[in-house]
C-alpha cells in the first residue's frame, strides 16, 4: 500500500534547491521554530495536501525536459525527515527512473535509535546528495534560535561523513543572530574537519515571510533586521573559504 505525504507545495522549475534545475517538493510539517522562517505556514504537523508517491513522481516527470544532465528532484520542507516512510518511498521510484535525488534538511530528527536510523540508512541508498542547514554552530545560541538542539544535528553530518555521503552545507545570515565572526570561524573549522563537503552556502536573510507570521497570529521578532549587504556576505564565504569545495560556482 503506497504511502501518504502531507506537502505544503512543489515548484516546477528550482534553480536554487541542488545541482541544475529541479523539481521541488515542499513537505508540511517542522519542528523547528527558527526566529527567520519564510514559511511559518510549513510548520503544523499532518496538514497540507495529502499525495502518494505515484502521484508527486508522475507530475514531476512532466518537467524532466528541463532538468539537463544536472537537474533532478528535490525533497525540501518543512522538514522532509519527518516523514520518512514517504520519502523512502518516493526516492525509490525516483532512483528507478535514473533521477538525480537532493535532501534539503536541518537534520533535527536525525537519530541512532531504532526505527528511524534503519529507515535513515536505507533511504541514502537512494539519495544522491544532502543540503543541511547549520543555523548556528554555538549550541546555545542555536537553541534560542531555533527551539531545538543542535547535537543530535551535527551527529547527523557526521554520520554522513562516516558514510560517505556528499553534503552541501548552507548557513542563513542574519545580522545579530547568526552573523558573529568568531561562530563563523567555529562553522569553517567544523566543515573542515569532514571529507564529505562539496559546498558551502551562505543565504542572506530576508524578511519576505513576515507576512505569513503576521497572518497566521505569531509575533515576528525580527522585523527590524536588515539583509547583509553583499560585501558582508562575500566576506563570509571568504571566511568559511567556500571557494575551496569541489561544487563551488
Amino acid at each position: 500500500m503506497s504511502v501518504s505525504a502531507h506537502i505544503h507545495s512543489m515548484e516546477t522549475f528550482g534553480s536554487v534547491d541542488g545541482p541544475g534545475v529541479r523539481f521541488v517538493l515542499f513537505m508540511q510539517g517542522c519542528r523547528m521554530r527558527c526566529k527567520y522562517c519564510h514559511n511559518p505556514d510549513s510548520w503544523k504537523l499532518n496538514a497540507g495536501e495529502e499525495k502518494t508517491a505515484e502521484e508527486i513522481l508522475k507530475f514531476a516527470l512532466r518537467y524532466r525536459s528541463y532538468w539537463g544532465k544536472e537537474g533532478g528532484i528535490t525533497v525540501s520542507g518543512g522538514e522532509p525527515l519527518l516523514q520518512i516512510d514517504f520519502l523512502l518511498e518516493f526516492f525509490k521510484l525516483c532512483k528507478a527512473e535514473g533521477i538525480h535525488t537532493t535532501i534539503d534538511t536541518a537534520a533535527g530528527p536525525f537519530t541512532r535509535e531504532e526505527p528511524f536510523f534503519s529507515k535513515f540508512n536505507e533511504l541514502m541508498r537512494y539519495t544522491d546528495l544532502l543540503m543541511v542547514d547549520i543555523k548556528e554552530i554555538d549550541p546555545e545560541r542555536h537553541l534560542e534560535l531555533t527551539k531545538v538542539k543542535l547535537d543530535n544535528i551535527l551527529d547527523c553530518i557526521r554520520y554522513l561523513d562516516e558514510i560517505g555521503k556528499p553534503i552541501w552545507l548552507r548557513h542563513v545570515l542574519v545580522a545579530g543572530y547568526t552573523d558573529d565572526d568568531a561562530e563563523i570561524l567555529k562553522l569553517k573549522e567544523f566543515a573542515q574537519s569532514l571529507s564529505n563537503v562539496r559546498k558551502i552556502e551562505v543565504l542572506p536573510y530576508h524578511s519576505f515571510g513576515m507576512y505569513k507570521w503576521e497572518s497566521l497570529g505569531f509575533k515576528y521578532e525580527l522585523g527590524d533586521v536588515q539583509p547583509p549587504s553583499a560585501e558582508r556576505t562575500a566576506q563570509v564565504l571568504k571566511m568559511l573559504d567556500a571557494s575551496s569545495y569541489p561544487d563551488f560556482k
